[in-house]
């Protein structure tokens, strides 16, 4: 506002645009950066006394979760595999109870499939 000289007035505010383009993009950068930085343990700092029990749990949990996999690759019974998925109290073990369930029916539809399919062309 202390010029009149109009051409010197747009190079002041092409000079301002450039000022606010320039601080928004490293607002984005550095936004950019927290959003994508990985955690540095604070989970850890912030309850450090339980944090070793806390991975054993999980650990167990784990070990817990690949046995289950591995016996329900073992059952061939969805009538079974939906008891156990009654009983089943955790989340996790809900959710690969359902995996072998969908599994299970996938491969009876198939096998019903292709026992139509050699019946048909016989």
């Amino acid at each position: 506002e202390a010029t009149l000289d109009l051409a010197e007035r747009r190079r002041i505010r092409s000079a301002i645009r450039e000022l606010q383009r320039q601080e928004l993009e490293r607002e984005e950068e550095a936004l950019a950066s927290k959003r994508f930085r990985p955690e540095r343990g604070s989970h850890r700092q912030d309850n450090k006394e339980n944090w070793p029990r806390s991975q054993r749990l999980e650990e167990e949990q784990q070990m817990a979760l690949a046995a289950l996999s591995q016996q329900l690759e073992a059952i061939t019974d969805v009538e079974e595999l939906t008891k156990l998925l009654r009983a089943a109290g955790e989340y996790e073990e809900r959710k690969l109870i359902r995996a072998a369930i969908r599994k299970l029916r996938a491969e009876e539809i198939e096998a019903a499939t292709l026992a139509g399919k050699t019946q048909s062309s016989q």
